[in-house]
């Protein structure tokens, strides 16, 4: 067989690249670097001689016939496309790596086959250009890539290919799944690959891993520019929705209908798990917490007969109280569960509690911030059993003013862990013994609930809770006083039904244990700026109107009013409290439920056994600078979740019920309603109310285009009630 050739000359088999592949032909005619190729299909076509790949021959006799010439092409073609493929290309790149940069074709096939023809100088570079890994294509040579080029480019190459499998076998799919999500079909059975029935082919099992990761960093993160590009691809042709993953992994089933994403979203494990790879340190907490350590073992017991007033369903009690009248004023002793004389700070346990910063209080469930054998267990407040307790003493005169404050550690017995409700039914008869005017001073007959051996510490509490309140009205404090509804859920799944009611009022009971943890909080305040000390404050700095002052009811007086105000922050600066009426406010009453409670007692008691602040303001602003984006996010599930289970309501009751309301506001283009019932706000358009309609008119309402989801309601029709 003639051998290679320099020159493309007529009969001269050549290659070209031509839609990224290899192909081969014969030169028919030549002139001046202008070729007339003949291809295996019989066709022609026209090249520049620039445009070859550098091995040409053999060279054949110029005038064979057309039926020969591409009898030959079809020779050469199929012997060299089996020659490429039994190219040893990673054994070539094994002998040429460190040797040479760049090599010519005809070199390579030289390292394997002694004085190779055109066919196999061919066929190697042929194999050598399907090897974009290992080898560049520099005409006329091949660059040789380092290892540490190659495996790069290895890893970009499955990146790659992984890319285009999933966008293969992902875009069809999760088109399937959102006709699944609305409900226009169901989801076949994976055994279903393609046809009428699935309408879709599902993905390979590592597609479909790789798929749900995807999903779920969307869900978890949909401002995230990581996979945005792939995002895109794969979601091409579906709606832009809010949770549009959320959406279809719930379609899949790999997620249960009402899925709680903001948890996912704020980092924040909802069970009671996430501390058992640190059970070892919980545990050793939880046995010095019950006195075997020295620092809460040899603590004074204080012999004061505390009791704590809580929900019905509260185990974790991190506050009790108790009132001693002296004439005309009377002193509150304030005894609070004090995880920070044993908490390990800066410990593998207390990073994980910082990263969940609060306990979240759901319909669903309560998310604990500690581990639930330290918060509900070793370190609340249970009646009978002592426990380490920062106490704060405050006198409070006949006027509601308080006096400077003792503040010490101490072993604390409750005498009874009382319940909102009972304690309520005990306050309603005391006051109405106040009122009686029986035959022969008769009193009636308190109830026959565990608050009733109480009444006299409730009667003291509530008397110092209103004179507290009228003295923090007098200071500029506004309370909203609005009824807080109770979220059920019953049954699971798709089937689940939520309700709406309201809660058992406990007006007075409510208000002795607001008061008396607000007191705490502000004498605490006081008495760390009068020793210098470093604290957490919850500031509120705004000036309000004088007249803004007092108890606000009435549905449009309280929204007026919060347009006004500005929410709190967590600040180091001590600042005003506008809503609460206090220059200054530490919270320090809920060490087992909010972190910075936790630190701010840990400050105080760390003063009282050292002499000195445990953290600078600087060490303080760096933990506020981890702590804060934890409460916002925390908050933000506190805020969204109860208010998905109120949508959830009013779409299950469907939009042909009336709903009682109150305008609150109103403007050309839409009025405002509460529904003080539900504790929803709702807007309609300003259409479908009276003209009449202004704030605090009473309305009825019909809701629609209820999307829990995305968090949309709109009242549909509306009737006015005053005539």
């Amino acid at each position: 067989m003639p051998g290679c050739v320099r020159y493309p000359a007529p009969g001269c088999i050549v290659e070209y690249m031509e839609g990224n592949a290899v192909q081969i032909a014969m030169v028919t005619e030549e002139a001046g670097g202008r070729l007339r190729l003949l291809l295996p299909n019989r066709r022609e076509t026209r090249l520049t001689a620039a445009r070859l790949l550098p091995w040409l021959g053999p060279l054949h006799a110029a005038d064979a016939g057309r039926e020969e010439a591409v009898r030959l092409l079809e020779t050469h073609k199929k012997a060299r496309e089996e020659l490429a493929a039994a190219v040893p290309v990673m054994d070539v790149w094994e002998l040429a790596q460190g040797e040479v940069a760049t090599a010519q074709a005809q070199w390579f096939a030289e390292l394997f086959v002694s004085d190779p023809d055109p066919d196999q100088v061919a066929a190697y570079g042929r194999a050598l250009l399907a090897c974009k890994s290992h080898f560049r294509f520099q005409p006329p040579d091949f660059q040789v890539f380092s290892a540490e080029t190659v495996e790069k480019r290895l890893a970009e190459q499955k990146s790659r290919e992984e890319r285009e499998a999933l966008i293969a076998g992902g875009a069809a799919f999760f088109r399937l799944l959102w006709e699944v999500a609305c409900k226009k079909r169901s989801l076949p059975p994976p055994s279903a690959r393609s046809g009428a029935e699935s309408g879709s082919e599902w993905p390979a099992p590592e597609v479909a891993d790789r798929l749900k990761e995807l999903l779920r960093a969307r869900m978890i993160d949909p401002e995230s520019q990581e996979h945005e590009t792939l995002w895109h691809m794969l979601s091409k042709g579906l709606p832009d929705v809010p949770h549009l993953p959320l959406q279809l992994l719930i379609a899949w089933g790999e997620l249960p209908p009402h899925y709680n994403f903001w948890l996912d979203r704020a980092d924040y494990a909802p069970d009671d798990t996430w501390w058992r790879e640190r059970a070892d340190e919980v545990e050793a907490l939880a046995r010095a917490a019950r006195g075997d350590d020295p620092a809460a073992a040899d603590l004074p017991l204080c012999e004061l007969p505390f009791v704590s007033i809580d929900s019905a369903s509260t185990r974790d009690v991190d506050d009790a109280f108790f009132v001693q009248s002296d004439g005309t004023g009377c002193s509150l002793t304030l005894a609070l569960a004090c995880p920070a004389l044993l908490w390990p700070f800066g410990g593998s346990l207390d990073k994980a509690v910082l990263h969940r910063g609060t306990s979240i209080y759901l319909p669903e469930g309560t998310c604990h911030m500690l581990p639930e054998t330290l918060g509900t267990g070793a370190f609340s407040l249970l009646a009978g059993e002592p426990r380490p307790a920062l106490c704060v003493r405050v006198p409070v005169d006949s006027e509601g003013l308080a006096g400077a404050c003792e503040v010490f550690v101490a072993r604390a017995r409750l005498a009874a862990n009382l319940t909102y409700k009972d304690s309520q039914a005990v306050l309603d008869a005391l006051a109405t013994q106040g009122r009686a005017e029986t035959p022969g001073g008769a009193e009636a007959a308190l109830p026959d609930n565990p608050a009733a051996p109480h009444a006299e510490q409730l009667r003291l509490g509530l008397d110092l809770a209103r004179r507290r309140q009228k003295a923090r009205i007098a200071a500029g404090a506004v309370i909203m006083d609005r009824p807080d509804p109770v979220i059920l859920l019953e049954g699971e799944g798709a089937e689940l039904r939520v309700d709406v009611a309201p809660d058992d009022p406990a007006p007075d009971a409510q208000m002795l244990v607001a008061e008396t943890m607000i007191l705490a909080s502000a004498a605490v305040a006081e008495w760390a700026r009068e020793r210098g000390l470093p604290m957490l404050h919850r500031t509120q700095d705004v000036a309000l109107p004088r007249e803004y002052a007092g108890v606000w009811t009435a549905p449009q007086d309280m929204t007026r009013i919060m347009r006004a105000l500005t929410p709190s922050s967590l600040e180091l600066q001590a600042r005003p409290h506008a809503a609460l009426g206090l220059p200054r406010y530490t919270p320090v009453t809920s060490p087992l439920r909010r972190y910075p409670d936790l630190v701010n007692e840990a400050q105080v008691v760390h003063f009282l056994r050292a002499g000195q602040a445990r953290w600078d303001e600087n060490g303080l602003a760096e933990l506020l600078n981890s702590l804060s984006p934890v409460l916002e996010a925390a908050g933000q599930v506190q805020r969204f979740r109860p208010r998905y289970w109120k949508l959830l309501f009013f779409r299950q009751k469907g939009d042909k019920v009336w709903w009682p309301g109150v305008i609150t506001e109103e403007n050309d283009a839409f009025v405002s309603v509460s529904l003080p019932d539900q504790g929803l706000f709702v807007r309609g358009k300003r259409r479908m109310f009276d003209e009449r309609a202004c704030p605090g008119m009473a309305v009825e309402v019909r809701l629609g285009k209820v999307h829990p989801l995305y968090n949309e309601i709109q009242i549909v029709e509306a009737v006015t009630l005053e005539r």
